[in-house]
């Protein structure tokens, strides 16, 4: 069983259009980590001030994956990517220059002599930095053949460890492909030297040339978490639990959290909290428009829950009207009691999130961030988001954890006693398939008791939707 290399370039090219913040862009780089990805890659250094402090903040988190950092066309451009990358556990140097004519003139400005001579010195150079050189042929497909062979041959020899060919106009078929991929393996300086591939969407056969390229002798494959150009993970690993076996080739990537992780991800770079709906939020109580006597019987606080917007079963009615017994034979009960009692006795369900820790951050002057972690059948996941506040980031890491958004209908807090140390109780309301669910939370600290809230309500829908 053969096992392919996959090297993900999210970060390379699946950022900048959604302007993600910087820990944005490091929490994905998180996930992929946690996806098992062999290669994480990272395009070129344009502001050596906040482009090498990402790669160094990101580079001691990764546990997991090498860290690629793409050079520029001169040799001070690896001083400064080594100079970011030299911190990580493990690192690689890629050095890409485009091979066909008209991409040489466009992009880097040299003539095919020139870039012939660059390729050969540029790798030398990364050589004293680290062994893991990657020599990338940009438009490889439309270069002509004899200057291709000429290029490899100089990257080879100058100590590239991997030669990748990029389709990146999206020109082959995979039959193509196959094809291409075996006269480059059959060069002789390629004998020892590892061959990756990256294969574009243009035509919309991106996976089936991939698979054809590993068919046809490629060790690696570049990738993107679903962003359209490129073969996505959940593909890679869905071809291989169905078919890898008959093609004799596996990864390393960790195929139980593919979907999660690809979620979250796609959850980040969408933006989705730009795009939730504002929800109710209130300090006090709605205007009681219910007020419930000791008389009141099944039937009337049946009534009055439907007007609240719940649907419960005969049994959670049930209990609802038990806990409202209890309090309506001591003082009346009006729509924040009512709704109090419904988020603590209908539908309690046995926890499927679990909350382990969080950590918030907030000020004035920072933006508020939440890091939370929840623990689902014994294993721990966490999340992190910015949001606007302590309150919100916390719901969007929980989003993120769970990989799903719901409509935030009401969110309420009030204080349930007095003094410095006063217990603080946060109603939650979520929409789903239609139904409200809601969920209550008592603190000492209202952030905590809004987590709290939110997670009992999440549990009543998960259950329901199992």
């Amino acid at each position: 069983m053969k096992t392919i290399t996959v090297s993900d370039m999210t970060m390379a090219i699946g950022t900048a259009e959604t302007a993600l913040t910087f820990r944005e862009k490091t929490e994905i780089a998180r996930c992929l980590d946690k996806m098992c990805v062999d290669i994480i890659e990272f395009a070129p250094i344009e502001n050596e001030k906040t482009d090498s402090l990402l790669i160094r903040t990101v580079a001691p988190l990764m546990k997991n994956s090498v860290i690629s950092l793409r050079t520029g066309y001169d040799e001070a451009s690896v001083d400064t990517a080594w100079a970011a990358l030299s911190s990580a556990k493990k690192a690689r140097l890629s050095v890409a220059f485009p091979v066909a004519a008209a991409q040489m003139e466009f992009v880097c400005k040299m003539k095919p002599k020139a870039v012939l001579a660059a390729i050969p010195a540029m790798i030398a150079k990364a050589k004293t930095c680290t062994a893991d050189i990657e020599f990338c042929a940009v438009d490889a497909t439309r270069a002509e053949y004899p200057f291709l062979i000429s290029a490899i041959e100089a990257a080879v020899a100058a100590g590239a460890s991997t030669v990748t060919v990029c389709d990146t106009a999206s020109l082959f078929t995979p039959e193509e492909m196959a094809d291409f991929v075996k006269k480059i393996r059959a060069i002789p300086a390629m004998a020892n030297v590892r061959l990756g591939v990256e294969c574009t969407n243009g035509l919309g056969m991106a996976l089936a040339c991939a698979v054809a390229a590993v068919n046809a002798g490629a060790d690696e494959i570049k990738c993107a978490a679903g962003n359209g150009v490129l073969p996505s993970e959940a593909q890679i690993t869905a071809f291989m639990k169905s078919r890898g076996d008959t093609f004799g080739v596996a990864t390393a990537l960790n195929t139980a959290e593919i979907t999660r992780i690809t979620s979250q991800i796609e959850w980040i770079r969408s933006g989705k909290k730009a795009e939730q709906p504002a929800a109710k939020v209130t300090s006090q109580s709605a205007p009681d428009t219910i007020a419930l006597d000791k008389n009141a019987n099944i039937a009337v606080v049946a009534d009055a829950v439907r007007s609240l917007g719940y649907d419960l079963s005969e049994e959670d009615t049930a209990k609802v009207y038990e806990a409202f017994a209890r309090i309506a034979a001591k003082k009346p009960v009006g729509t924040k009691d009512l709704e109090a009692i419904i988020a603590t006795s209908a539908l309690q369900v046995p926890p499927t999130y679990k909350l382990v820790s969080y950590v918030v951050n907030n000020g004035n002057i920072i933006s508020s961030t939440a890091q939370i972690v929840l623990e689902k059948a014994g294993r721990e996941i966490s999340g992190v988001c910015i949001g606007d506040g302590p309150i919100d980031a916390s719901f969007l890491a929980i989003e993120q954890i769970i990989g799903h958004h719901y409509e935030l209908d009401e969110f309420r807090i009030q204080a349930v006693t007095e003094g410095r140390e006063a217990m603080g109780s946060a109603l939650i309301k979520l929409r789903a398939n239609g139904k409200l669910y809601s969920g209550n939370g008592i603190s000492t600290d209202i952030i905590g008791a809004s987590i709290a809230a939110y997670l009992n309500a999440l549990n009543k829908i998960v259950y329901e939707e199992a």
